[in-house]
């Protein structure tokens, strides 16, 4: 396997795929053609140098996925729902240019707004449900004199309960099935092309469905570091200190979680492979089997950002035929 620095994520009735400074959101209509919107990608906090520094990135990367993703999750939403209803087509008929050019600009605006609301709640969220709660809940065991070790302990277990029930219960919800079906597209043809073979639905659909640069083995990476560093708080005395201690340890947490994940998406080696099995089964439960259909979307995505044939020639000395490719394209 060869590392292809593309990623993405399952949307609503399709995927979305980036690579370098270019994101592409492809989603299927309810008219069952395939929507491609393709985006420069701008980091929301800049171009700065000291950015780029480990452990740094991985908190930019964690929080710039999270803007990305929401804000494809609401196009995809969109794309996907009903087509917009007689009645507003009408009142938009009735506009001006001008008017109707004022009345996108302001409903840019609220969209980035909700965005960044709908980020930030997600953040406190989930900091609030497994930081701050397993915490509380494993505090309790002190008045039955357990010491600040055994509450910690405890608090490892409590914390990977909340995440693995969690886990386990999104994936038998209805509604998320297919999102996490194209979750498995996503992987599968990143998978493709990294092991060297032409994008084709054929090719994506016998390949993996588990990656492990996945967001799933990211997240429960997180919950592994997290554990291990809220030790360091152990022999602290005061209750109050220990708790702010772990909030200020969320950024280190990320950071840290990303060099790691990064590091075991680039190499084979059997240690990387070792620490990437947890993850790997987690992702069990957050991908599934795609379709052909479904695999059509992520290919059109991956194809709107990446050279994928290029790729194959620079990185495995791959020559496509032209009877080949002419059977690729009818194959997708």
């Amino acid at each position: 396997m060869k590392p292809s620095n593309i990623g993405g994520q399952a949307v609503m009735e399709g995927i979305m795929m980036r690579h370098k400074d270019k994101y592409a959101v492809a989603v299927r209509r309810p008219d069952k053609e395939i929507e491609l919107k393709v985006e420069d990608y701008k980091c929301t906090f800049g171009k700065a140098s000291f950015l780029k520094k480990p452990i740094i990135r991985g908190v930019v990367s964690f929080v710039d996925g999270l803007v990305v993703g929401t804000k494809c999750l609401m196009y995809s939403a969109e794309i996907a729902g009903d087509e917009e209803d007689e009645e507003e087509a009408a009142k938009n008929a009735k506009l001006s240019e001008e008017e109707l050019s004022a009345k996108k600009e302001k409903e840019a605006k609220q969209f980035q707004w909700l965005l960044y609301i709908t980020v930030a709640i997600s953040i406190v969220v989930s900091v609030a449900a497994f930081m701050l709660l397993p915490y509380a809940l494993a505090s309790l065991l002190r008045k039955v004199g357990a010491s600040e070790f055994g509450v910690t302990v405890a608090e490892a277990f409590v914390k990977l309960a909340l995440f693995l029930g969690y886990m386990f219960l999104i994936s038998r919800m209805k509604d998320i099935q297919r999102t996490f079906m194209y979750h498995g597209a996503e992987h599968k043809c990143i998978n493709c092309v990294e092991h060297g073979m032409p994008l084709t639905v054929e090719n994506v659909m016998a390949s993996s469905r588990q990656h492990k640069r996945c967001g799933t083995s990211f997240l429960f990476l997180v919950m592994l570091v997290s554990i291990c560093l809220h030790f360091v708080f152990v022999l602290v005395p005061v209750y109050w200190v220990r708790l702010f201690g772990r909030l200020l340890m969320v950024p280190v947490v990320a950071g840290i979680s990303f060099e790691m994940i990064q590091w075991a998406g680039r190499t084979d080696s059997k240690l990387a492979d070792f620490f990437s099995k947890p993850g790997l089964a987690m992702q069990k439960l957050t991908t599934k089997e795609p379709t052909p259909d479904m695999v059509e979307v992520a290919i059109k995505a991956v194809e709107a950002v990446f050279d994928w044939k290029q790729y194959l020639k620079d990185e495995f000395g791959w020559e496509p035929e032209e009877e080949n490719e002419e059977d690729h394209a009818d194959i997708s």
